[in-house]
């Protein structure tokens, strides 16, 4: 068992706790009433403020509850908020930790009552800003348990500096809603539950119960269904652990006996290819050098071989990303120092390229190689963005999807120019369905959604909250799947089928990294013990041959060759290319049929904070968005997971007896018994 599921499973135990305290405290038909009330005012208040991310009063109104009704009461109303909201902005397996989070806020009010029954206005607004602290803390602790990476004190730290301004914007809203209408609210819920209260006779004619039984608890239906909808978002997370592996798999299986990928799982391998499908291997966990040929050979094999076909800024930028993700130097490769190369290619004005991805994608990609020296490219990024907030495939162009999720993972999330980003991807990309097309009035399609998702995760966003026509962007992915593993380009239903079905490998490879839940730069996984050989046999599923058409690499292009460029890529026809991110061909990688004389496509990917912050850490190293902080040897991780199951029971157990003790305390204050 991993930390990451013994993480679960205390959650777990904690709702458990928080559901049978109330469902045993055998609250009157008034209370349940006013719970279910005050949790519709909670839900009602967070979807009100969904566009003012983390200002919102539901924490306020769950403190509120918890002060006034007790502990119990004040954990439901949390809980259930959590719980039900999620329905409007999505469910997955931040659900259970969001309801454990706000139950405990509840909790946190009623031990303020305990203390003092007259708490002030500015006693309660303390109260509140420490919770929201708190639910931070708590959160950013669940990023770690679901997307993976080291129990470590550097990791959560690197997440709690990346959520900085997400924390001072929840605290102050918090501090803010306290000192206005918190007294008001308090002596409003408190004459309630003084007006409506149960009446109860002397302690002799109470009837008996059991100490320290969870029978009568757990013998309401209420608290069952609670907690099998809780369950349900917890199985969230094996579910999307499977979809990622299953599709891993599915490429594993493509691989050619040369070690490399082809656009689709028939085709000749190429070094564009074999790169993206690095790093979707990577962001699943697996190590390239791990996945081997029925020859022996491994992905980074093939590139060690086509060394020499490697040479535009695309080029270097994604094999230098794949090959330190891998944990291979890309200073000393095949007599090529692929870092050096890359910053020979660098332009005057700090553009590679002159184009906004592909100097994105530079910047990832030398900051993932421990180069910090990259401000002047990020200061012609923020100045070649558009008005409406995102960036095109040239400076002036009109915003793209892929272009704008690519440049945001190389700026710094809390920078204004990356929330103009994520103001373009929410209110003038997003399409009906939750998916994203390239840009303007393109076809949606699986390529330019995964960008979209990579770069709302840059920067702190939640890609479940993206939601157009009833779906969010994580779930246009997930019905994309098909039931070999693999991913198609678009929905068939939408597009013709031909385009839907291009080129398996080539998108599943760049969809996986959002499909994981991660972006660029994905940090190295651990080795296998043993690396994988297959069997002798020919590669893996096959799929409809390509139809793309992939520029190859070369000089800077044309103005005619823009046009020509812009003209196939948003033509809309049967042979209609991926996004533009899908980066570009190499000579011998290329998709058979390519037109030449194109402009190479440009790279896109990655983020890791912006400017020139003096020493970076290598690709191993911590990532904002979720990624492992290092590599995991097998002893850390068996002490890890032991310890994790400990601190999960122990801290359940202790929660569990505090709130039995503050609901004897608050009874024997308020009633005497």
């Amino acid at each position: 068992m991993s930390w990451e599921v013994a993480s679960f499973l205390g959650v777990g135990l904690v709702l458990l706790a928080g559901f049978a305290w109330y469902e045993r405290s055998r609250p009157p038909a008034q209370v349940v009433a006013l719970v279910a009330a005050l949790a519709a005012l909670a839900i009602a208040g967070r979807v009100a403020f969904a566009a003012f991310p983390n200002m919102k009063p539901t924490t306020d109104i769950v403190i509120f509850s918890g002060y006034a009704l007790g502990g119990a009461p004040g954990f439901a109303v949390g809980a259930l908020t959590a719980l039900v909201s999620n329905f409007f902005f999505g469910q997955g397996p931040w659900t259970p930790w969001q309801m454990a989070g706000w139950g405990l806020c509840g909790v946190l009010g009623a031990a303020l009552a305990l203390w003092t029954r007259d708490a002030g206005r500015y006693a309660l607004a303390a109260t509140c800003g420490f919770a929201g602290i708190l639910y931070g803390a708590l959160l950013n602790f669940s990023t770690m348990a679901t997307f993976g990476g080291d129990l470590s004190w550097r990791y959560f730290l690197a997440l709690e500096v990346r959520a900085i301004p997400f924390e001072i914007a929840h605290v102050v809203a918090n501090v803010v809603l306290a000192l206005i209408a918190g007294p008001a609210m308090v002596r409003t819920l408190v004459r309630f539950r003084e007006r409506f209260e149960w009446e109860r006779g002397t302690p002799a004619a109470a009837p008996p119960r059991r100490q320290g039984s969870l029978g009568g608890a757990l013998r309401g239906g209420g608290v069952a269904a609670l907690l099998a909808v809780a369950f349900l978002a917890l199985a969230t997370t094996p579910a999307h652990a499977s979809s990622v592996s299953h599709a891993a798999d599915w490429l594993e299986s493509a691989q050619n006996r040369d070690g490399g990928f082809g656009p689709s799982a028939s085709d000749e391998s190429g070094t564009a290819t074999t790169c993206w499908v690095m790093l979707g291997l990577e962001a699943a966990g697996r190590n390239p050098l791990d996945v081997t040929s029925t020859k022996g050979r491994t992905p980074v094999d093939l590139l060690r071989r086509e060394i020499d076909s490697i040479g535009s800024p695309g080029d270097l930028a994604r094999t230098v990303l794949a090959l330190e993700g891998a944990g291979v130097d890309p200073r000393d490769f095949a007599d090529h120092n692929l870092v050096a190369e890359l910053l020979a290619s660098q332009r005057d004005n700090g553009s590679y390229h002159g184009w906004p991805n592909s100097t994105a994608f530079a910047v990832i990609a030398l900051r993932a190689a421990g180069i910090s020296g990259v401000q002047k490219s990020l200061d012609w990024l923020r100045k070649v963005q558009n008005d409406d907030g995102g960036w095109g495939d040239t400076p002036g162009s009109p915003s793209t999807t892929d272009g704008t999720g690519a440049v945001m993972q190389a700026l710094s999330p809390d920078s204004k120019a990356a929330g103009h980003g994520l103001f373009y991807l929410r209110h003038q990309a997003q399409q009906k369905g939750g998916g994203f097309p390239l840009g303007g009035n393109g076809a949606v399609n699986t390529m330019s959604t995964a960008w979209a998702i990579q770069g709302i995760l840059a920067v702190g966003g939640d890609p479940a909250s993206f939601r157009r026509g009833g779906a969010s962007a994580p779930e246009y992915l997930a019905h994309n799947q098909r039931a070999d593993g693999s991913y198609r380009y678009a929905n068939p239903d939408q597009t013709a089928s031909e385009v839907a079905n291009q080129t398996p490998v080539w998108v599943t490879g760049q969809v996986l990294v959002a499909a994981a839940g991660k972006f660029y730069p994905v940090a190295v996984p651990p080795r296998a013990p043993e690396p994988k050989q297959k069997a002798e046999s020919s590669s893996g599923s096959g799929g409809a041959s390509p139809s793309l058409t992939v520029p190859p690499s070369g000089s800077t292009p044309s103005a005619s060759d823009l046009n020509r460029f812009f003209e196939n890529s948003r033509g809309g026809s049967a042979g209609e290319p991926p996004a533009a991110g899908a980066g570009g061909g190499d000579s011998k990688g290329a998709t058979p049929g390519a037109t030449k004389g194109l402009p190479e496509i440009p790279a896109t990917g990655g983020k890791v904070p912006e400017g020139d912050l003096g020493s970076i850490p290598d690709a191993s190293g911590t990532q904002a968005s979720g990624e492992p902080a290092s590599k995991t040897t097998g002893s850390d991780s068996g002490s890890s997971t032991a310890g994790a199951i400990l601190l999960g029971l122990l801290a359940g157990c202790l929660l569990f007896s505090a709130g039995l003790a503050g609901r004897r305390g608050w009874m024997r204050w308020r009633y005497g018994l």
